[in-house]
């Protein structure tokens, strides 16, 4: 199994002056479960190099059992600090794409005409996409076999309206993740805030939240080993 993992380049939270990037629990978890059932795991992202951190996401009340493990992990962190740029990777050399989230892929990836690209030559290879919390912003543009929007009558899911809320951020993000998911036709649904949710759709895996992340990468092998 090769899954590629693609991070965001973007470190700055709107017009805020605080720092923004990927959230270290939505790389962390799908990491470990996917390396720890055997994956080759390769890191992409627009810039390449080392992607931006949210800082929030490595405070200790933000912390995980695998967040703890990667910061103890030279070799995952040295992976992390040279990513490949983005323009340089392609579909046809991984069984699967998975893209973590954080604020930063909000203003990165909807209109990234390289990852639209790229996520579209894994469709149209039928080979699974994944993407959780905020990350599914980067499907809204995609399209489909079909030509139309790829989530339109999907099952889908991504930070909920009221999420955003209590993190406060309504007003600072370029959109809504879930109104816009609404707005291309998705079949968006949610479960309760903060708890894990996942909606699996033929070959597309989505999550709600950080706690999702790990979910969505189970989904993800179950995909991948039933080739």
């Amino acid at each position: 199994m090769t899954v590629l993992i693609v991070l965001t380049s973007h470190n700055q939270l709107g017009d805020t002056g605080k720092k923004t990037g990927f959230w270290l629990e939505e790389f962390a978890a799908p990491y470990y479960v996917l390396r720890d059932a055997g994956a080759a795991i390769t890191l992409a992202s627009p810039k390449g190099g080392q992607p931006p951190l949210d800082p929030k996401s490595d405070l200790p009340e933000n912390l995980t059992e695998l967040t703890k493990r990667f910061g103890t992990d030279n070799a995952a962190q040295a992976l992390l600090a040279n990513t490949k740029n983005l323009a340089d990777v392609s579909a046809n050399d991984f069984d699967a794409v998975f893209y973590p989230g954080g604020h930063g892929p909000m203003w990165d990836m909807p209109d990234n005409a390289t990852s639209i690209a790229l996520i579209e030559a894994f469709v149209k290879a039928d080979k699974p996409v994944a993407a959780v919390c905020r990350a599914p912003a980067a499907l809204v543009n995609v399209r489909g076999k079909d030509g139309g929007y790829l989530v339109k009558g999907k099952r889908v899911t991504g930070f909920t309206n009221a999420e955003e809320g209590v993190a406060g951020l309504s007003a600072v993000v370029p959109f809504l993740l879930e109104d816009r998911l609404k707005e291309r036709g998705g079949l968006y649904s949610a479960g309760a805030n903060w708890a894990p949710y996942v909606q699996v759709d033929g070959k597309l895996v989505t999550g709600q939240n950080p706690a999702s992340s790990g979910p969505v990468a189970k989904e993800l092998l179950k995909l991948l080993r039933s080739v």
